[in-house]
């Protein structure tokens, strides 16, 4: 929603720059790949049900703050409020659920949980487009508020907190603060990559720093005595691929579901609200999906859907690279593609939450979940940039495209290799 928010910004505020307005979007991207590990960490300690409602509350106030911002430097701050509140409330909000059904069905609830994404996927470009259009940018925001009081209000009610939640574990502090500055000094890196008042030897230290950072969390995170993330997770084979896997299928997801909105816009020349409707289509297949491969997972396993839903993917790049040309032909010319890459994301996006957290004890539910969706915010980011350092230049040509559609068709069949060794299928009884 906040992409159809953009052109709004840039006329409601005159004077900021385009790199200060990105920063409306950068900002809550970077916040929440940092926070959402160490809030997976203190949903595990401090109880997940008070993580989870201070996290909603957090965005409703955050939410209300933009669309009350009168300056831009405002409205950056009040999104990286916005982006602590989501990174509180969504490893909570899926360890909450973990919680709440056993082994053999929770492939089926993961899998619904991540398909709530896709849903909101296929609303958000179009619903955005027009409410922006009606009621102006600030409603971009506002729109939060119904829905997450309702969420507040229920949630408070109906949720019973974690056994966890007595237990007074230390936190650690230098493993939290490590981590933000590793994966915050990285993104910060790759968001300003094509930014011109960055040079590249400050953009190489920036990323030098999250390395060198990243480097002392695993040395601290070896020998603390209670440390943020137990590395002993990625002694998993399936949790060690699935994760790679999501770094990879994440960078592709951002690249085409961007690519889409560059290719409407300035091939075929559609309104912001008509790009925003045109690839609502491909979302609104991920929900049906994820649920129907959910319940398949639960008896087969998750291998053979990761694998066919990244090939299936890589079929769709190659048809977006053949078949679509300069002259509009929706029907016969792009919704096919786009049936195939939204049934593939449904096939491979919840598959992989679901995969990440299958072997798990109930005491990582929140920690090893958290480490999936940031490594998915990571790789976003890095799709951001790879499409933006294709495309971002000034009037686009057709031509221009096929690049970005080899590269993606690249990262899905890569998506599809590291899903090879992935094994979630139901152990068989002990006699």
């Amino acid at each position: 929603m906040l992409f159809a928010a953009f052109d709004p910004l840039r006329h409601a505020f005159a004077d900021a720059t385009a790199a200060e307005l990105s920063w409306v979007l950068n900002a809550y991207t970077v916040v929440y790949a940092t926070m959402l590990i160490p809030a997976g960490g203190l949903a595990d300690t401090h109880g997940r049900k008070r993580v989870f409602l201070i996290g909603v509350a957090l965005f409703l106030a955050a939410s209300a703050a933009c669309g009350l911002a009168g300056s831009v430097g405002w409205l950056i701050a009040a999104r990286a409020l916005q982006a602590v509140g989501a990174a509180l409330l969504t490893p909570a909000s899926l360890s909450i659920v973990l919680a709440a059904f056993p082994q053999s069905r929770r492939a089926v609830v993961v899998s619904l949980w991540g398909a709530v994404g896709g849903l909101a996927a296929a609303v958000g470009p179009s619903a955005g487009s027009v409410v922006i259009d009606h009621f102006g940018w600030p409603w971009a925001f506002y729109i939060n508020l119904p829905l997450g009081g309702l969420a507040l209000w229920r949630g408070a009610a109906m949720l019973h907190e974690s056994e966890s939640s007595g237990a007074q574990r230390r936190v650690d502090g230098v493993g939290m603060a490590l981590l933000m500055l590793s994966v915050g000094a990285v993104t910060l890196a790759i968001v300003e990559s094509s930014a011109p008042q960055w040079s590249r030897t400050e953009l190489l230290a920036l990323a030098a720093t999250g390395g060198l950072a990243a480097g002392a969390f695993v040395a601290w995170a070896r020998h603390a005595r209670a440390p943020l993330v137990d590395l002993t997770l990625f002694q998993h084979r399936t949790y060690r691929y699935v994760n790679l896997a999501t770094l990879v299928f994440g960078t592709a997801f951002s690249m085409m579901f961007l690519t889409f909105f560059f290719f409407m816009m300035n091939v075929w020349q559609l309104s912001l609200p008509q790009a925003g409707l045109a690839v609502t289509p491909g979302p609104l297949l991920v929900m049906p999906t994820a649920i129907l491969t959910g319940r398949l997972a639960t008896r087969l396993g998750h291998r053979r859907f990761l694998v066919g839903g990244s090939l299936l993917y890589a079929c769709s790049s190659l048809w977006f690279m053949l078949v679509p040309g300069t002259e509009p032909h929706y029907l016969s010319h792009w919704l096919p593609g786009l049936v195939m890459s939204g049934i593939a994301v449904g096939l491979v996006l919840p598959s992989l939450s679901a995969a990440a957290v299958n072997r798990l004890p109930a005491a990582h539910y929140a920690v090893g979940s958290a480490v999936n969706q940031a490594t998915r915010q990571i790789g976003s980011v890095l799709g951001v940039a790879l499409t933006v350092a294709l495309l971002g230049h000034g009037a686009l040509q057709r031509a221009d495209f096929n690049t970005v559609y080899l590269v993606h068709g690249a990262l899905a069949l890569l998506t599809g290799l590291l899903c090879l060794p992935v094994d979630t299928r139901p152990r068989a009884a002990q006699p």
